[in-house]
């Protein structure tokens, strides 16, 4: 254990960070996954972290990775994988669901998946921004709610909220309001079937794209706040 408080060989991100270089959803990286060669050894570190996700890395040639919340294993999550593709320098990241492509482009980081990798969303329209930066909590109900109002809808710029709102909490962690959230993002983007500039949670920020061809793009920062590397 070192100084940060996370056991040496992980790294630690923050991923769809705003303008300022703040804000951002936190991730670990396990750059060595063999370090944890099971799904309990793996379950007990994320859980430990505490991080909305946390990332193994299977094979950093091939971008096989392995995506853990505190409570379960995923196929597939949005900042998890801008943070790793940003981390590892990949074109390409191999999941369950299937590959997803990643690319750079100047300080933002983008992947492109199809919206039925995302695990369902319930997308609530709220009548301003105002609105949604007055809630002061979860609204009221049980399922993953993503919050959102158009701050300029010309211009494709929205002000959004994410509670988990599970009724046990056993996937979420105990994590009551997600600061950045790819996944719903994408969602979002596919219902409204145009490009988004999202600013979530405390001030991340987060990019999106729909193609023709029914995938989308999510793009955002990402700045690497802890390294595992030993004696860095």
């Amino acid at each position: 254990m070192n100084d940060f408080g996370v056991p040496d060989g992980i790294d630690v991100l923050r991923v769809f960070c705003g303008p300022d270089g703040r804000h951002g959803n936190a991730l670990g990286v396990v750059r060595e996954g063999s370090a944890y060669p099971d799904e309990t050894s793996r379950q007990a570190l994320a859980r430990a972290l505490g991080f909305s996700e946390t990332v193994f890395v299977d094979d950093p040639e091939r971008g096989r990775v392995d995506i853990h919340t505190p409570g379960l294993r995923l196929p597939f999550a949005g900042h998890p994988l801008v943070g790793a593709a940003w981390l590892l320098d990949l074109e390409v990241l191999e999941l369950p669901v299937g590959d997803v492509f990643a690319r750079q482009d100047g300080e933002f980081t983008w992947i492109t998946v199809r919206p039925e990798w995302a695990p369902p969303r319930t997308l609530e329209r709220y009548a301003s921004a105002a609105e949604v930066e007055a809630l002061t909590g979860p609204p009221p109900g049980e399922g993953w709610l993503y919050v959102w109002a158009w701050e300029d809808e010309a211009a494709g710029r929205v002000r959004a909220r994410a509670f988990p709102r599970r009724g046990d909490e056993r996937d979420a962690g105990g994590i009551v309001e997600d600061e950045a959230t790819g996944a719903a993002a994408l969602l979002l983007s596919a219902a409204l079937g145009r490009a988004l500039n999202i600013r979530q949670g405390r001030g991340s920020q987060l990019l999106t794209a729909p193609a023709p061809d029914g995938t989308v793009e999510v793009g955002g920062r990402v700045l690497l706040v802890h390294t595992g590397t030993a004696g860095a």
